[in-house]
């Protein structure tokens, strides 16, 4: 049994993205990562590559990126890190794509399937020098000249972890992908019981052992110190699952629990424009079901009981923990590991 690795975003602007990676990796995480949120998710990492920790996207909305961009990003990121970086896709959902993105929809597991293929073509080329001749429904990569091969790795080639939800999503990452990473709108038990199944088919799909594929789940868990730590962290908490909830994609976490009815309410109170009052229909039960809360020992066991046996990393959205929290919970989480499975 191996200890999960604990993992942590790097939030906010750009400007104080390096000394906030470097405050993060000394609390002892063993890896930080960025989300497409209000900010570019490829630059702050930039900042953290001398640093001792895993560095991924989770995740960097595929389709409005051409391959080309994406294989170069990652081969500089990897290289930068000494061979720590791995490229997290996501899907994002149609509406953004189309009109926050102003990009294309269509076919998005053979779209996302063709993407990982061809950024293995592009690689595999700056690798050995395998001919780039990748024509396929959605992508087209055949010309690379010795001018733009970039310098040598001197590593593997970064692994590419997929964000995935959905049956058909899931088990083709699984089959195809080097890691699946799980929306933070999650429970352990849904995880368990919906997930880990189609998992387990797209490993068997593609003939792959599971020790060959990396579970990256998200969580969201802020540990606290003080009782006013507590009460911003669960007013952060209830808005930002409430967000999640109001999009009928993560209806299914809801409808696992029972609690699906509370989706068409939250999506009403985000249509009317109220954003304000969103977080006041996630009432402690709810809460305490789809995130962690708590003193950092807390955390830690709830962490531990929840996920033993399942993930290789979490990824913790901790926007309010303080460091000294963070560490706690990690020092406590060293004494008593969340373990990965046999």
């Amino acid at each position: 049994m191996l200890a999960v690795k604990i993992d942590a975003g790097i939030m906010g602007d750009l400007s104080g993205a390096a000394a906030r990676a470097a405050d993060l990796a000394a609390t002892g995480l063993d890896g930080l990562f960025t989300f497409e949120g209000n900010s570019d998710v490829f630059f702050p990492l930039v900042h953290a590559t001398d640093l001792d920790v895993d560095l991924y996207t989770n995740v960097a909305i595929a389709f409005p990126r051409s391959p080309m961009h994406l294989a170069y990003q990652a081969w500089d990121l990897h290289r930068a890190s000494g061979g720590r970086f791995a490229l997290g896709l996501g899907t994002q959902i149609k509406p953004h794509i189309e009109r926050r993105y102003s990009s294309t929809w269509g076919k998005p597991v053979a779209r996302m399937v063709e993407l990982i293929e061809v950024l293995h073509a592009i690689w595999d080329n700056w690798i050995d020098g395998t001919k780039l001749d990748h024509r396929g429904e959605f992508y087209r990569a055949d010309l690379m000249t010795p001018l733009f091969v970039p310098p040598e790795l001197g590593f593997p080639r970064p692994e590419i972890w997929a964000g995935a939800l959905g049956p058909r999503m899931t088990e083709a990452m699984a089959h195809h992908a080097d890691g699946i990473v799980i929306h933070p709108f999650n429970t352990g038990g849904f995880l368990a019981e919906r997930t880990m199944p189609m998992i387990e088919a797209g490993l068997e799909a593609g003939g792959r052992s599971r020790d060959d594929f990396t579970l990256n789940v998200g969580c969201i868990a802020n540990p606290c110190l003080t009782d006013e730590e507590y009460e911003r962290a669960s007013t952060a908490m209830r808005f930002n699952l409430a967000f999640y909830g109001s999009t009928p994609a993560y209806r299914v976490t809801l409808d696992h629990h029972g609690l699906g009815d509370l989706q068409p309410k939250l999506r009403e109170v985000t249509k009317s424009g109220d954003w304000s009052t969103l977080g006041d229909l996630i009432d402690d039960d709810v809460l305490d079901l789809l995130a962690v809360r708590g003193t950092p020992e807390e955390c830690a066991t709830r962490l531990t009981e929840e996920y033993g046996g399942l993930a290789d990393r979490l990824s913790l959205t901790v926007s309010t923990a303080s460091n000294d929290a963070l560490a706690a919970m990690l020092s406590a989480l060293n004494r008593h590991p969340v373990s990965t499975a046999d």
